[in-house]
């Protein structure tokens, strides 16, 4: 019976249809393939500690490119009994059969590298107070994936280029008139290729992460997007500035985060001499541990300045992060402004003038006007 079966393809190989008949088929036996191809790596992964991280990431992105690649490599595998047949679609087979393994290999490698990214953003996530181990691990992940990805999409293209002897001629007489032809490209790159240096520099010693509080043109924000070549940033009113990725290495900026989230904030107030200061500094302390965004750490209010008009008070206080630490600041503001309103009206600034009683140049009294 099997030589039976072995007949029957070889004699239905002998002829042009036949042999793509059979090529077809093999396709056909490599999407069933497929199938249990990623049924069996769903049972191997099912219940593996390890390996339950990626699990869900891998199983979604691989899926795609084994659709394609399972086919290709079953028809490859069936070629050498159809090639004597095929005539001349056998280099036009043979060579679409390259491009299709060449694309899903590339495909495959890039899908397994953003399920790893996916899984390790899932596992490092960043949207938990202490955070800072997470976002280091989330910016590296993303920067390296891009680099790797890029090259391996360069290489690709390189392979394929390479199977085609016109480009191979055109390649190979561009780098014979490397003299001008070089200089050229050379001037035209040198910003971008400074932009992925930046972008590998950014990577490793991570002077900014994903989700990082920065202060950059005079904006404040959050790192949203980290690539090789520029760097977003979410402003506070939903806009976003773009920057290029060597800002962050060559200009100066404000990285509040840079070691930990939490953060000390001041609130000055600008009142009159006769103001109680250490009323107000009980007040900012019961204020403070009454409300929800302080964080137990930092309280404390001092006179920082005494100019001729007014003093200057300084009230501090710390919360576990940017936005938690705004909402503490307009809090103190309004808290200690309407207090001192209500108790001590006459601590608000107020303009001094000297009066001089008629006929008595001596005598002279101080009055008082609010400004």
């Amino acid at each position: 019976m099997e030589e039976g079966l072995r007949d029957t393809l070889l004699s239905l190989g002998n002829t042009v249809g036949g042999a793509l008949l059979m090529l077809v088929g093999a396709a056909v036996l490599g999407g069933l393939l497929y199938a249990a191809v990623l049924w069996g790596l769903r049972r191997v992964t099912w219940g593996t500690r390890w390996v339950l991280p990626v699990r869900g990431a891998l199983l979604r992105w691989i899926r795609a490119p084994l659709r394609l690649l399972v086919p290709v490599l079953c028809v490859y595998a069936a070629l050498p009994v159809v090639q004597g047949v095929l005539g001349p679609l056998r280099s036009f087979v043979a060579g679409g059969l390259h491009v299709a393994f060449v694309v899903g290999v590339t495909w495959g490698l890039l899908a397994l590298l953003r399920a790893g990214e996916e899984a390790i953003g899932d596992y490092y996530t960043t949207d938990t107070p202490d955070n800072l181990k997470a976002r280091k691990v989330v910016t590296q992940v993303r920067i390296l994936r891009r680099i790797v990805a890029t090259v391996v999409v360069v290489l690709a293209v390189g392979v394929l280029l390479m199977q085609y002897e016109p480009f191979r001629e055109l390649g190979t007489g561009i780098l014979a008139s490397a003299g001008i032809v070089g200089i050229v490209v050379g001037i035209a790159a040198q910003r971008t290729l400074g932009n992925v240096v930046a972008g590998i520099q950014i990577a490793l010693t991570q002077p900014i992460r994903v989700d990082d509080v920065v202060i950059v043109e005079g904006e404040f924000g959050w790192v949203e997007e980290i690539t090789l070549t520029y760097v977003v940033v979410r402003v506070w009113d939903r806009r976003r500035i773009v920057l290029p990725i060597t800002h962050f290495v060559e200009q100066p900026f404000q990285n509040w985060t840079r070691t930990s989230a939490d953060l000390i904030g001041t609130v000055f107030l600008y009142l009159d001499y006769t103001v109680p200061v250490d009323e107000l500094r009980a007040e900012l302390r019961r204020m403070v541990e009454a409300s929800e965004h302080w964080d137990g750490d930092v309280v404390g209010l001092q006179m920082t300045d005494a100019s001729e008009r007014t003093i200057t008070l300084r009230a501090i206080a710390s919360a576990k992060d940017a936005p938690t630490l705004w909402n503490l600041r307009c809090e103190i503001r309004e808290g200690l402004v309407a207090y001192i309103r209500e108790h001590y009206p006459e601590a608000l600034p107020a303009v001094r003038t000297r009066v001089e009683a008629p006929g008595d140049g001596e005598s002279s009294a101080f009055t008082t006007a609010s400004e």
